[in-house]
């Protein structure tokens, strides 16, 4: 037993063994009593709608319970607490935006930390379609369940999903020719790229919320003095920006993510002429075509 935290909201935080044993379905089901017209499936599925609706911190075991109709100690015969349910409930969710695979049926899953390349993801060799598909599904999915923002994933319970989702992801951007720790530096730097930008989103909206101010409004309040500073001269480069430099409509995303592929893209030549030069020949392996291959 690990020590559990307090709220609840750190991924391997309680009882790493029985979260294990619940991921990959070797655990012991209730056996005592009537048949339980409850199912883990049920407990897991009504936790993210409560956290969907209301946010993270209000899932609790006796909440659950509630919206299941049952008593909170049913639910611990099938979970021990909300530690476990949280890695229950990531694993659920990250595995959202995968399909089922009749070879696989955990190909329902994501990639440790949440970003999987979907069940329609580009063809082997595109490895640039790949990082475009995990940063746009994983955005969708950050906008579903906001409150996954709000996890410590430091130490994520390694389930089926997880592994699954990272064997699918890996696959997709093998043709970079790229180290192994750096395929993993790939996938991390997207997934931190996304989760800033949709982090700044949903505070922007949770700020509207607890404030009822708008975002319109708030800024209208500060007008006066902004014009003030920029006419003072003591701020020349902003002074000087284009009207449209805050607009709304600049879509920050796509433009981080062409230049997030554009990095990748000069790093995977630089490996495909390492390995020309090393060899003393073109590579045959399709890296070097792939890292010339622009869209």
């Amino acid at each position: 037993m690990t020590g559990r935290a307090a709220d609840g909201t750190a991924t391997g935080s309680g009882d790493i063994a029985r979260s294990l044993e619940l991921l990959w379905g070797t655990g012991d089901r209730p056996s005592r009593g009537p048949k339980p017209g409850l199912t883990l499936d049920r407990i897991v599925t009504a936790a993210i709608a409560v956290a969907d609706a209301e946010g993270l911190s209000a899932v609790s075991m006796r909440r659950i319970s509630t919206e299941l109709g049952t008593g909170t100690m049913s639910l611990y015969r099938y979970v021990p607490g909300k530690a476990e349910l949280l890695d229950l409930m990531l694993d659920r969710v990250l595995g959202e935006p995968l399909s089922a695979e009749p070879d696989h049926p955990a190909a329902d899953h994501p990639v440790p930390g949440g970003h999987p390349v979907p069940a329609d993801h580009p063809v082997p060799g595109d490895w640039r379609g790949a990082i475009d598909a995990m940063a746009r599904t994983y955005l969708d999915n950050l906008r579903r369940h906001p409150w996954l923002l709000k996890i410590n994933q430091a130490r994520t319970v390694l389930g089926p999903s997880a592994l699954r989702g990272l064997e699918l992801s890996l696959t997709a951007l093998r043709s970079m020719g790229l180290r192994d720790p750096e395929l993993i530096g790939v996938i991390i730097t997207v997934n931190s790229f996304v989760e800033g930008l949709a982090r700044t989103r949903a505070d922007a909206a949770e700020a509207v919320a607890q404030t009822g101010l708008s975002d319109e409004e708030f800024w209208e309040n500060q007008r006066p003095y902004l014009e003030r500073a920029m006419l003072s001269g003591a701020y020349p480069t902003m002074a000087g920006m284009s009207e449209d430099t805050f607009s709304a409509d600049f879509d920050h995303f796509t433009f981080g993510l062409r230049r997030l592929i554009a990095g990748f893209e000069a790093l995977v030549t630089e490996r495909a002429a390492e390995e020309e030069a090393r060899t003393d020949g073109p590579r045959t392996d399709g890296a070097a075509e792939a890292a010339t291959d622009r869209t």
